[in-house]
């Protein structure tokens, strides 16, 4: 597979330096993606960086991701207006743990030819004296030039501290440490880091006399132009299911746009141009089936979580068009059956209320206030339009007791088909 010709269809070529494309045609090279593990978790933001290295392993290259333990103590000022939080050295090391495990499930790091490789960079800087580094580094990149670059213009009329200032010339050394003791020739990342790459390639060009390479991919924006990788409430969408359920990651991708949709699949899978061409054909044949979003989901949760995740976020999603069964809605976690049911209405009960049972009738009308009176729903169960946790109530003597709780603590009340109140009992 040809590297940069691969990228290149599906989207993801923004800057590439003269001669790279040459070098990753020979033979296999090595090359990185920085991660400052400044979050207990990688985003969908960082994704992008991660399918560069997927798809430079694929080519037969050896991919290396690092871990930026020493840099991710500074934050890097590209395309921020405010200097990042500081974290302390115990909250780096528990963020890069987390990375490493995040990382696993999309790069093989097995004893193969082209196995990736994982590198730290506060392994080198640890033993790196402040004077030392002014002296045998510092002295390689003038003010002129690092001021030049996109990164610290931004950040001039905000005001940029010294030590956002030498974030440039620390990711250098990153590249020029690689460089020297890894073989490492190219370095990748996403577009707003262009210029800390390209002040690698210089530091390496001077201070090493060698020639090192550069490829940056787009920064990725949503069809109506807002930042790709916040959900529609505005949260962030993070690869730890504890930070964003597997039901929420799936939601996400599903709830693309078409314009979207038919970029992100090129970007964020595996599947070939001829899989995607057919797909598009597909959704331009029946866009209201979502074949592109469901494929895209699909794949990226399969990929991020599990086959499992998937299924059960698919069932989940099929819950709340009325397709869903007690027994899939029983398997929901908490998590998912408040995501699940998040825009429903929400009523509150006492425990106490349903202990040793209460009747259906007296639950939805005096208990709940769901319905406005007995009458009506006596009515309703008897025309068989009242549903609890997705079974339809068979008769006006059926009771809401300890056994027909979801999660220990709500009941799902359903009226028609598409009119939910998720009860909660406290």
């Amino acid at each position: 597979m040809n590297f940069v010709e691969e990228l290149t269809w599906r989207g993801m070529v923004r800057d590439i330096m003269p001669g790279t494309e040459e070098k990753l045609k020979g033979e296999s090279v090595r090359g990185y993606v920085g991660f400052d593990p400044t979050a207990a978790s990688l985003q969908i933001g960082n994704l992008v960086a991660i399918m560069l290295l997927v798809h430079f392993q694929r080519a037969g290259h050896k991919p290396m991701a690092l871990i930026g333990s020493a840099t991710g103590m500074i934050g890097d000022p590209s395309g921020k207006t405010e200097e990042r939080k500081l974290l302390s050295p115990e909250e780096i090391r528990h963020n890069a743990d987390c990375f490493k495990k995040q990382l696993s499930k999309f790069l093989d790091f097995g004893a193969g030819s082209n196995a990736a490789e994982m590198v730290n960079n506060g392994d080198w800087f640890a033993n790196v004296r402040f004077l030392d580094f002014l002296r045998d580094v510092g002295k390689h990149l003038t003010i002129n030039y690092m001021m030049a670059k996109d990164s610290v213009q931004t950040r001039m009329e905000s005001g940029i501290s010294f030590t956002e200032f030498s974030y440039q010339l620390l990711q250098a050394y990153d590249f020029y440490w690689l460089y020297t003791n890894k073989n490492c020739l190219v370095q990748m990342g996403g577009s707003d880091q262009w210029g800390n790459i390209t002040a690698g390639c210089e530091l390496i060009r001077r201070k090493a006399g060698g020639e090192a390479f550069a490829l940056t991919c787009p920064l990725l924006t949503k069809a109506d132009g807002t930042k790709f990788g916040k959900s529609a409430a505005g949260e962030k969408v993070w690869l730890d299911p504890t930070m964003t359920s597997p039901y929420r990651f799936y939601q996400f991708w599903l709830n693309s746009t078409d314009d979207d949709a038919r970029r992100f699949i090129r970007t964020f899978t595996l599947l070939s141009k001829e899989e995607i061409d057919a797909l598009c054909r597909e959704h331009e044949a029946a866009p209201h089936t979502r074949p592109l979003q469901k494929a895209l989901a699909g794949e990226i949760t399969v990929r991020v979580h599990s086959k499992a995740d998937w299924e059960g976020a698919v069932e989940a999603s099929a819950i709340l068009f009325g397709e869903g069964t007690t027994e899939s809605l029983r398997k929901l976690s908490e998590q998912d059956l408040l995501a699940v049911f998040e825009g429903v209405p929400h009523a509150s009960v006492s425990k106490t209320e349903i202990e040793g049972g209460i009747n259906v009738v007296d639950f939805l009308s005096v208990t709940c206030g769901i319905l406005p009176s007995k009458g009506e729903a006596k009515r309703l169960i008897q025309n068989g339009g009242v549903s609890i946790n997705k079974v339809k109530v068979p008769d006006l003597e059926y009771k809401i007791d300890s056994g027909c709780l979801l999660s220990g603590k709500y009941v799902l009340v359903q009226k028609g088909k598409k009119n939910y109140v998720l009860v909660s009992i406290k």
